[in-house]
């Protein structure tokens, strides 16, 4: 074989998509030989090129997140800094800083993320990326990013309408020719629109192109704290018209937080049926709603334990890393996990569980990533975490000793070290593995 990981204990979750299986009690053996998986059993009667100890820390299939704007990441301070910290002048920044946007450094801060990513054992996100620029000179750089790291890390992309599909003039034929050049999902931002019609409209005509092109849907959806903004329920409906069931996600949904219980008692049932899964970004949600509140002030992110227990699919996104919107950040998704678990008051052990599984296996589904998860068969994704269970590595946030994409170690560190800054590439990384 080409790679055994010795003594590993594995989380729960930690099943192909099509496999459910029973949580290791013993430590397992990991083979994996050309890029896959091809044994998980204990006290593996095999040799291979190279060997690693796990001696009983969690190995878990990689860290996805599903969430993220890799078209802004690092460009915090550029052109200026969002002084109030809102949502609303993030995007009055952005517009200020997209005539300014050249292919080479959105090339290069994105490229420099994806070394961050891979330190932390993030081998799969979904960026949502501008498409209102007439330019698409966005789209072109993270095209270029994507071909560049598909041999280590996978890059969806989600052509999203900043200023809105219909606000923003020719921004839903940008949007298609975004898709044509090769932007892999339909984006929208409903609340967004001038009017709440507006927004219904647009999720009907995306939906509707989505189904003619037999593509998938993440809209940035109810990003507010109006209770009255439930453009959801729209995306909920078509997705059912359409037969787009498990092909839709809508994220944010942080006016879910504050509706009344009885329209949400309605609202959770028809997205179960139509299988629309959600994503919530507790970092940025807990940052940026409420803020007009005094007190008591709401916490804005969405429901998330209830609609884990109504049957939705419930994955966590970082969406934001030094960007107008967010000036924190290093593409932790444990960070995430514990920040999701402390909002949401998920503190019982199954639901500490089902936060670590927001960042993975439920991620992955939305996602629709193939060969996911700790099986024979399995593309061999896997991170070697110094922690001995999931929720022992949410709460230290735990160093990733090894990091393994495609069969190959791309990244070690030792315990409990975590070395990033802007200036210069991860301490973990052992090589820039998109410049070899």
């Amino acid at each position: 074989m080409d790679l055994i990981i010795r003594r590993a204990m594995l989380p729960p979750s930690a099943t192909s998509q099509h496999e459910q299986h029973k949580q290791h009690k013993e430590p397992v053996d990991i083979g994996i030989e050309a890029g896959r998986i091809v044994s998980v059993e204990p006290n593996l009667a095999a040799s291979a090129h190279e060997e690693i100890d796990a001696a009983g820390s969690l190995v878990t299939p990689p860290f996805v997140d599903p969430h993220f704007h890799m078209d802004a990441t690092l460009s915090y301070g550029l052109p200026r800094v969002n002084a109030s910290g809102t949502l609303l002048e993030g995007i009055a920044l952005w517009g200020e800083l997209k005539p300014d946007l050249t292919q080479e450094a959105l090339i290069e801060r994105a490229l420099q993320y994806c070394d961050w990513a891979v330190a932390r054992g993030l081998l799969a996100i979904r960026s949502h990326v501008d498409v209102c620029d007439p330019r698409l000179l966005a789209v072109e750089a993270l095209l270029e990013v994507k071909r560049r790291v598909a041999p280590y890390l996978d890059l969806q992309l989600v052509a999203f309408p900043q200023d809105g599909v219909l606000r923003s003039a020719g921004a839903f034929e940008n949007l298609k020719r975004a898709i044509a050049m090769g932007v892999d999902v339909v984006g929208g931002i409903p609340h967004f629109e001038r009017t709440m019609a507006d927004g219904a409209q647009s999720v009907r005509m995306l939906c509707e192109f989505a189904a003619e092109q037999g593509l998938r849907v993440d809209m940035h959806c109810d990003e507010s704290d109006d209770p009255m903004s439930r453009h959801i329920e729209t995306l909920a409906a078509e997705t059912h018209r359409l037969g787009l069931h498990g092909r839709v996600t809508g994220s944010h949904l942080t006016s879910m937080h504050s509706m009344d219980n009885y329209y949400v008692s309605k609202l959770l049932p028809l997205m179960r049926e139509s299988g629309v899964a959600a994503i919530a970004n507790p970092l940025i949600n807990i940052t940026l709603q409420g803020r007009s509140d005094t007190y008591p002030k709401r916490r804005g992110m969405t429901r998330v334990p209830e609609m884990m227990a109504a049957g939705i699919n419930v994955a966590f996104g970082h969406d934001c890393v030094m960007d107008p919107w967010y000036s924190l950040g290093s593409g932790d998704m444990l960070e995430v996990a514990h920040m999701g678990l402390h909002v949401a008051q998920m503190t019982g052990v199954d639901a500490m569980h089902a936060c670590f599984d927001a960042v993975t296996v439920n991620a992955a589904r939305i996602l629709g990533l193939e060969g996911y998860g700790i099986a024979p068969g399995c593309v061999a994704n896997l991170v070697l975490l110094d922690a001995r269970d999931p929720v022992e590595a949410i709460r230290l946030r735990a160093a990733r000793l090894a990091v393994v994409s495609r069969g190959k170690v791309v990244s070690r560190a030792p315990a409990a070290r975590a070395a990033l800054s802007l200036e210069g590439r991860p301490a973990e990384v052992d090589f820039k593995l998109h410049r070899g």
